[in-house]
């Protein structure tokens, strides 16, 4: 059996993406637009709307852990099988701010056959480093249903 090529693996990476999405309200409701999708990789971004913001007018800390755990789970299952959290951990360097352009960059560093460990990043449209969020899923025997 042949390996896929880069393109076919780009292709399922999307695939599961596009699977996920048409069942998850929730990062439909955070407004999250996934903007590049690779094996292990996943950016998204998302808007800092005026109910995403905590008592004293800053990103409530569950979004950004949501969006991030969002990135996480795509960049995760983009190679078809699927994956839960094992532990996630996040650290929160600066507030976002209302109307804040987020960009939630997930990348893979390590992946084995049960486990994967994957880095994100958080930041706003300055550039400025909000976030960090460290995700390690568990790889089940399940084929993703939409890449089979």
């Amino acid at each position: 059996m042949s390996q896929p090529t880069p393109a076919e693996l780009v292709a399922r990476a999307e695939a599961v993406k596009n699977r996920m999405l048409e069942h998850d309200a929730f990062s439909h409701w955070l407004g999250l637009e996934v903007t590049d999708m690779a094996p292990g990789y996943c950016r998204l971004q998302f808007r800092v709307r005026p109910e995403m913001l905590n008592g004293f007018g800053i990103l409530h800390g569950g979004v950004a852990f949501a969006a991030a755990d969002s990135a996480f789970a795509f960049a995760c299952n983009s190679h078809g099988r699927q994956s839960v959290a094992l532990s996630v951990t996040i650290d929160y360097l600066e507030p976002g701010r209302p109307d804040d352009l987020i960009t939630v960059e997930a990348r893979e560093e390590s992946l084995r056959h049960k486990v994967g460990v994957y880095q994100l990043r958080l930041t706003n449209q300055h550039g400025t480093l909000l976030a960090l969020f460290k995700g390690t899923a568990y790889r089940t025997s399940t084929v993703i249903e939409a890449v089979s």
